[in-house]
């Protein structure tokens, strides 16, 4: 009768290799939404973005009302669309560049508009030329932008990251299964 020996593979300090992979990949998930975080903070607070719900149907059919605009500061070019915040009226306005200048002031208009704007957004009024926009996201930005929202998220990740993490056993670390 023959008997055999089942073979195991050798590691070295069992689990320690593996313990150290695991802290680091949940660092990777946090590192993610602290650049997310930078990337949008808001010009209200010292940012660069600013995330705008388009209302109206001026910039149809670019941009339909309840759609998301994301804008970053940046210097526009004709025919960029811009944000910005005319003197009188309480918002923002969602409208491409068609003519003018910086110090002049741009020459702006809806794309469903046949007219120019009434107003003339110089540097100072631009909050932000238009990157990116997503189709009736338009709900999510009371969430975005309150404050108790990035406090709750950072409370979060914190207790993900700060939460001790359960040592592996010797079997578990050479791989046996566990009851």
């Amino acid at each position: 009768m023959t008997t055999t020996t089942p073979t195991t593979r050798p590691t070295a300090a069992p689990g320690r290799p593996r313990a150290r992979r695991r802290r680091l990949v949940a660092w990777v998930p946090a590192a993610l939404v602290l650049a997310l975080a930078a990337f949008l903070w808001p010009t209200t607070w010292g940012g660069g973005t600013t995330l705008v719900v388009v209302a109206g149907h001026s910039m149809e059919p670019t941009y339909a009302s309840g759609d998301l605009v994301v804008a970053r500061t940046g210097t526009p070019q004709v025919d960029d669309v811009v944000v910005y915040r005319p003197d009188g009226v309480d918002g923002y306005v969602v409208h491409r560049v068609v003519g003018g200048d910086a110090q002049g002031g741009w020459t702006t208009r809806g794309d469903n508009n046949g007219w120019d704007d009434v107003w003339h957004p110089t540097a100072d009024d631009v909050v932000g030329v238009v990157r990116w926009h997503v189709p009736g996201l338009g709900a999510v930005t009371p969430v975005l932008g309150s404050p108790l929202t990035w406090v709750a998220l950072g409370v979060i990740l914190a207790g993900w990251l700060l939460w001790p993490a359960r040592d592996l056993t010797d079997e578990e670390a050479a791989g046996a299964p566990t009851p």
